[in-house]
């Protein structure tokens, strides 16, 4: 939807990361999406557009997150890009606006890789925005700025206090749940080794009534020593990168259960949910309190049903 007396500014988009194209369809602007990347699988109209990048190490679910781990180690060790842009599909895409990141190095490719290929084959008159969220707000402060790039200000604040209207409804119940105590929460985003989310998750799980371990608010994710000392209450296990059935399936051999054998456990798609930086933060949110507090999210459990479960 574009305001009355405005018209975007820019028509064609390329997106290089799975939460921008999912940020541009929710601000209404799908058919406006010229090419996007390798991981982009949501909504499902975007699915038969171009891509425009390609990954050099191996797909999540094609090998143990041990060996993805060592994979990727021995890649940013020999100073090799972990994705690369595919400069002919980029050429005939011919995007004016590029909307890429430059927060995490082995989420997507990099903004200096993005500008490069622009720059050889797009020329000078092309727009590039790059998301660095760190803070659960700032998803929703880069749904603004995108919406404002492609002349839809008043569309995207909407949009995003919509976004922040349906944390809060979900907060002021997580609180009531609180009141008869926080659960700890450690929450896994990879298995071996065992690192605990960071960024926007702690704020994730103190909306949803719970206290966070380890993992500090708008810091990257940790390593979780073996001779580490924590006590969970909940643990939630959601690989980035790792759907809902490749996660059980490493689950099913690993012995990581050991550890917190007191904690209830749940494992969710960590490639949908948590771990990408744009609108479906909402419904993580969701799944997350349903684990804190199942007896006050019933309803909620049941909405997302299939996209997490509790391990026994």
């Amino acid at each position: 939807m574009v305001q009355a007396g405005t018209e975007p500014r820019r028509e064609r988009i390329a997106t290089f990361l799975a939460s921008a194209t999912e940020i541009v369809c929710a601000l209404g602007q799908a058919g406006r999406l010229v090419g996007v990347s390798h991981e982009c699988d949501f909504p499902s109209s975007i699915v038969g557009l171009p891509r425009l990048t390609r990954a050099r190490v191996s797909a999540p679910g094609s090998r143990s997150s041990r060996e993805l781990h060592d994979e990727v180690e021995a890649m940013v060790r020999e100073v090799v890009a972990l994705y690369e842009v595919d400069v002919e599909a980029l050429r005939r895409a011919a995007p004016d606006v590029l909307i890429t990141q430059d927060l995490c190095a082995v989420c997507a490719v990099s903004l200096d890789d993005v500008r490069k290929a622009a720059s050889a084959v797009l020329g000078k008159d092309v727009q590039i925005v790059s998301l660095a969220p760190k803070r659960l707000d700032d998803v929703w402060g880069d749904v603004v700025r995108v919406g404002e790039m492609l002349g839809l200000g008043m569309t995207a604040q909407a949009i995003a206090n919509g976004f922040r209207g349906r944390i809060g409804a979900t907060s002021r119940r997580a609180e009531v749940a609180a009141a008869g105590g926080r659960p700890k929460v450690l929450a896994i985003e990879w298995i071996d080794p065992v690192m605990v989310g960071g960024l926007w998750m702690p704020d994730l799980i103190q909306l949803a009534g719970g206290d966070p371990l380890v993992g500090q608010a708008g810091e990257p994710g940790v390593v979780l020593e073996e001779d580490a000392v924590v006590a969970p209450d909940v643990v939630i296990v959601k690989p980035c990168g790792f759907d809902l059935p490749t996660t059980l399936a490493e689950l099913a051999t690993s012995d990581i259960r050991k550890r917190w054998p007191n904690a209830r456990w749940y494992a969710a798609d960590g490639n949908a949910y948590f771990n990408r930086s744009g609108p479906r933060l909402v419904e993580s949110l969701e799944i997350l309190a349903a684990c804190v507090h199942p007896e006050a999210f019933a309803d909620l459990a049941e909405l997302h049903r299939g996209h997490f479960v509790a391990l026994v």
